[in-house]
Formats: structure tokens, sequence, C-alpha cells
């Protein structure tokens, strides 16, 4: 190999190295995210923005924290006041702080969602429906899940974690306790149609009463009439009558015959 091949691949092999150690000298975080700087393993007080960024190449590593909401999802198993088994589904929203994105990973590392988020909610829901009954947990489900949102809110928050959103997917209790809270409903929508019957005799039965005293109120208004003119009667007749003479039957002939034809014959 003559000197001007072997210089032509040693210039080369410079160039690449170069590179090399200008592509380590640069690192890119992504958007929604937050550079960890570790210096020899160790972490630094200053982390790194989104975009391009410069590093000590061999010494400086950048572990990329996630910024962004996130969501969680668990299930358990918890006691209400009155000592009711309570099943639940939860979802959580929550994302973590970017100042505290350093000290998070120094102290719990990249699974803090299941060291840290999902034992605090389990806790928090357990705190707060040991406060309610049963039947509370259902009709209170809106004050119950606030509560466990600020219970899991105070847990978490010193790790720099902010809770978002807080949702109760499902409350479930016994099959023995679902049937009583039937039963019981099933007893006041009952008792609900006793009232609104009693109610509705009652209302007939005024109705009546009302109606008797009307027609009693007219016959002593009739018997007063005709106490003072016993004309009164023949007046209430002609005011009724519709104008119309009478027909009246012939014989076994079945022929009707007028009164205004006898009239007109009459005369």
């Amino acid at each position: 190999m003559n000197r001007t091949v072997r210089n032509i691949i040693i210039i080369a092999a410079v160039v690449v190295l170069a590179a090399i150690l200008v592509g380590t000298c640069f690192t890119v975080v992504k958007a929604g995210h937050t550079g960890v700087v570790l210096t020899f393993g160790a972490v630094e007080n200053k982390m790194m923005g989104e975009g391009l960024n410069f590093k000590i190449p061999f010494v400086q590593t950048v572990v990329q924290m996630n910024n962004r909401t996130q969501k969680t999802e668990t299930q358990g198993t918890a006691s209400s006041k009155d000592l009711q088994i309570l099943s639940y589904v939860v979802a959580v929203n929550y994302h973590v702080d970017d100042p505290s994105s350093a000290k998070l990973y120094q102290d719990v590392g990249m699974d803090y969602g299941n060291v840290i988020i999902v034992p605090a909610i389990q806790e928090s829901i357990k705190a707060v429906s040991a406060q309610f009954t049963a039947e509370e947990l259902i009709t209170k489900r809106q004050t119950v899940g606030d509560q466990i949102k600020d219970a899991l809110a105070e847990k978490i928050g010193s790790y720099g974690i902010t809770v978002e959103m807080f949702n109760i997917v499902n409350f479930d209790f016994s099959e023995e306790f679902n049937a009583a809270v039937e039963a019981k409903q099933t007893a006041q929508q009952q008792a609900l149609k006793a009232e609104q019957d009693l109610a509705r005799i009652e209302v007939e039965a005024k109705q009546k009463i009302t109606q008797a005293q009307a027609e009693a109120e007219s016959i002593k208004l009739v018997q007063d009439a005709l106490s003072v003119s016993p004309d009164y009667v023949e007046y209430i007749k002609w005011n009724k009558w519709d104008g119309k003479l009478p027909t009246v039957m012939g014989g076994n002939s079945d022929l009707l015959i007028g009164i205004d034809e006898l009239t007109k014959d009459g005369e």
C-alpha cells in the first residue's frame, strides 16, 4: 500500500471519529420531556429543556422524563363505614412537574407509576371509603371522588406529581347488598304509589262532596223558587223544549202521525 492511499485512509478515519465525537456532544430532548443530566451516573441539578442540547461526551448521559399527561387505571377492594366490601375501578390522569423531574428520577426512578402512584391511589380509596356507608358511596359518588382526589394529591404532591383528574370508573358491592338496595327501592316506590293513590282517593271524595253540595244547592234553589211562584216549573219546561212537536203511534199500523198533520186536518 503506497503512502497516498494510507494517508487517505487515515484522514477518513479521523473524519469518522470526529463526526462520532461531535455526535456524542449533542442530544435531543423530545417534546413534552425534561432531560435529566447524569455525570458519571450522578444526577445533576441542571436539567435540559426540549430540543438540541450540548453534553460532555463519554462523561454525561441524559435521561428523558415524561412531563406530559399520563393515565393509570387500577382496581382493588376496600371497606365502607358499615363494613360492606367495595370493589372499584378508577382512572387517574397526572403529570410530573418539570422542576421535579431530576429529584423524582433520583429518588424513585422511571417506574414511579407502580412505586408511588398506584399504592397511593389504593391507600386514598381505602381511607376515604371508610368514612362513608355503602349507600352513601353510591349516592354521594361525586363527593367521594373529590375527597379521594384531594387525598391522592396530598400523598404524591411531595414528589412533584400533579393529579389532573380522578374518575371512578366503577363501584360495585356484593350481590346481597345489591339485592337489599333493590328491595329498599321497591318498597319506597310502593309506598310512594300508596301515597299517590290515597291522595287521588281523597281528591275524588272531595269532588263528589262538592258535586253533592252543588246538587243540593240547586234543589234548594228550585224549591225556593217554587215556594215563591208555582209557575216556575212551567218556565223550566218551556226553556228546555227544543221547539219540535212530538209524534204519536197510531194503533198497530206502525204509522207515525205528526201532531202538525193532525192540526192541519182539524183545520
